[in-house]
């Protein structure tokens, strides 16, 4: 089995076993929902809400041992928790806590990769979504693939509904507008 989908499995089981709130997002998303794209860590969102973040972590911790000096207080600090997974594959735990957050966890549902590595994945519309909105080269360069595979699949009206707030809030607004012009070249295709 690959190493990205042990790191994923062990953690996913990790969090299963304490009844935790979570969904995988990231390149294992992109896999499932986009085209194929090279991936080296494991990214999932954690729902811990607001004020609970530390017992989290620590729990986490205890588990898994941390990829940067201070791992707790650099989670506690950016919402995040950088960790590794007993083969070492690098493990991105985001502090999910906002009412979209929330959703995608809700929203999220299984897959399976192989037939014995099922994942709990978010949905193609909320990836979207952290993708344009992280708005990093690489995020947008995964969203054509996710388009393609997706044409005419895809909630728009939830789309717009949570990116274009998040991008207002972030001060660009310009972001759901780049969004909408790769679909129209999706669609055309």
């Amino acid at each position: 089995m690959n190493g990205l989908f042990e790191a994923a499995l062990e953690v996913q089981q990790f969090m299963e076993r304490r009844q935790w709130r979570f969904a995988i997002i990231g390149g294992l998303a992109v896999l499932r929902w986009g085209e194929p794209q090279a991936t080296q860590d494991v990214d999932i969102a954690l729902l811990t809400g607001f004020g609970a973040e530390e017992t989290y972590v620590e729990e986490i911790l205890k588990h898994f041992p941390g990829r940067v000096a201070g791992a707790a207080r650099f989670a506690l600090e950016n919402r995040v928790l950088l960790v590794r997974a007993s083969n070492a594959v690098g493990i991105d735990i985001g502090l999910a806590a906002i009412p979209f957050e929330e959703q995608l966890v809700e929203r999220a549902s299984w897959f399976s990769f192989l037939p014995d590595v099922s994942l709990r994945t978010c949905s193609a519309e909320d990836l979207l979504v952290l993708k344009a909105f992280a708005g990093r080269d690489k995020d947008w360069a995964a969203i054509p693939g996710v388009l393609a595979r997706q044409a005419g699949r895809l909630d728009w009206q939830y789309i717009d509904k949570h990116l274009t707030p998040l991008c207002e809030l972030k001060g660009e607004p310009e972001t759901p507008r780049r969004l909408h012009a790769l679909r129209r070249q999706a669609e055309q295709r």
